[in-house]
């Protein structure tokens, strides 16, 4: 290996942008169990197909609708009286 090398004619690494944190999330045993047998059909690592998912959510401005929130506007009517 040479002792000095010449970088003039490098650019830089067009995917760092699109580099990956590691972080600890905590998820449901049934939720990461559908995206591994998710994965195994679409023949890719589930955490790839779960940060797919999650990025294409991000990207879409897809809003989260939770199903324990009930935002029927009768039942909020009625619950301010």
């Amino acid at each position: 290996m040479k002792k000095e090398c010449d970088f003039s004619g490098a650019r830089r690494n067009p995917y760092a942008r699109r580099l990956k944190k590691q972080i600890t999330i905590r998820l449901e045993e049934a939720t990461i169990d559908y995206f591994k047998e998710l994965a195994e059909q679409m023949d890719m690592p589930y955490q790839t197909l779960i940060n797919l998912y999650l990025r294409d959510c991000a990207d879409s401005g897809r809003n989260l609708r939770p199903k324990w929130v009930d935002t029927a506007p009768d039942k909020v009517a009625e619950s301010e009286t």
